[in-house]
């Protein structure tokens, strides 16, 4: 048996957290392509009953959870004589996880994802990462218990996704160092004044990939990169100093692997998620999706260049903050997530993000991380911090983007 398959014939359990989101329905679209290949043991959404409901019946579930307790009777009307289990609450999705499944899809967004997630890593099997948060505000607590376990964790970014799938784990020390690809987002030719009188609705603009307005924007700063930065560490056991970031706009080329012979592997696609969903959904085979086919030649050219630290100094916040270990990486996502709620709001500027971000972390002593209730508590300081110092802006009290270079 190879992670819950042993041969070609066997039907892979699964189970998918965060089945109503954009990667959650891609998920559940590739498994309901192959139906003969996957048997899907339970589904977990937010508040969409009706999707989470359908999604259900289309795919024979076992079990259906919604986190939002409104919900609850919308699900169980909409589930009732279908056989399928449904449920309610926090707890409902706690069980979903721990439900037995060879597989299973952590997409459940932000701080909510991370106890579900978690349950799943310690049932074992494979877990597919999506929770950005997982990794970035307690990477220990999950890649420890993934060991204990005995749980294959794959990668669901599409930059990860890439290095795993040409990263020699086997043998690590032909490995000088990893390289995460960035778009640059709809900024990357502006001065830090130009960027500075962008909007909202500007910074979600990506060239090319569709997404949700917070990583939209966090793109649009590069926070995106510095936050998978973190994540590719505890992922591939790498330190800081050997994961670079590569500005590519064209996003064909996912990322790389630099290797001490002087060759570099790269994986190229087109810029859809489902590729690196069906990469993980069928590991360590491979599945037919619909994503269009790579076509080098009407591309023409690729584009390769630094990253600008000085325009985006989000990029080095989360290299200190992995630097400085603790609690650093979850205020820095915290406080992230504060200052773009400002800058949608109206409240501060585009290049204040950054700012505010590197005043956070600088005014937050570093406190060890031990369990998932230190992490909520770190991730409530960079909130409740970062939105002190987004009112002393408001009041009009200055930080600029010089402040940005600096942490703690």
């Amino acid at each position: 048996m190879v992670d819950g398959v042993s041969s070609s014939q066997d039907v892979r359990r699964v189970t998918v957290l965060g089945a109503t989101g954009s990667v959650g329905t891609n998920t559940v679209d590739l498994i309901a392509r192959e139906p003969d290949r996957f048997s899907v043991e339970a589904l977990a959404g937010g508040s969409n009953a009706a999707l989470l409901a359908r999604q259900a019946r289309d795919l024979g579930a076992a079990f259906a959870a919604v986190a939002d307790e409104a919900a609850w009777p919308e699900l169980r009307d909409a589930l009732a004589g279908t056989g399928i289990e449904a449920a309610a609450g926090r707890e409902a999705v706690l069980e979903a996880a721990r439900r037995p499944a060879d597989w299973t899809m952590g997409a459940i967004v932000g701080a909510a994802g991370l106890a579900p997630t978690l349950e799943a890593v310690r049932r074992g099997g494979i877990v597919a990462l999506a929770n950005k948060e997982a990794l970035v505000c307690a990477g220990h607590l999950f890649t420890e218990e993934a060991e204990r376990a005995g749980c294959r964790i794959l990668p669901v970014d599409s930059e990860h996704n890439a290095i795993y799938q040409v990263f020699d784990d086997a043998r690590r020390e032909g490995i000088d160092k990893i390289i995460l690809t960035a778009s640059g987002g709809p900024f990357r030719t502006l001065s830090i004044d130009e960027m500075a009188r962008k909007t909202p609705a500007e910074a979600v603009a990506h060239p090319n990939w569709s997404m949700g307005v917070k990583i939209s924007i966090d793109s649009a700063t590069m926070m995106n990169k510095g936050l998978e930065l973190i994540e590719a560490h505890h992922l591939f056991a790498l330190p800081e100093d050997r994961i670079d970031v590569l500005v590519h706009p064209q996003s064909v080329v996912h990322s790389l692997v630099s290797y001490i012979d002087g060759s570099v592997l790269a994986q190229l696609g087109s810029p859809d998620m489902r590729t690196p969903i069906a990469y993980c959904l069928a590991w360590p085979r491979r599945m037919t999706t619909p994503v269009e086919r790579l076509d080098l030649a009407a591309i023409g050219g690729l584009e390769f260049s630094a990253p600008d630290r000085l325009r985006f100094p989000s990029l080095e916040l989360a290299r200190e903050a992995l630097r400085v270990g603790g609690d650093a990486a979850p205020v820095l996502n915290g406080a992230n997530e504060a200052a773009v709620e400002a800058f949608v709001a109206g409240r501060i500027g585009f290049t204040q993000i950054a700012a505010v971000v590197a005043e956070t972390l600088q005014r937050c002593p570093t406190e060890p991380i031990g369990d998932l209730d230190a992490v909520y508590a770190a991730d409530a300081k960079g909130r409740r911090v970062a939105a002190d110092i987004v009112s002393v802006i408001e009041a009009g009290g200055g930080l600029s983007i010089a402040h940005a270079g600096a942490a703690n």
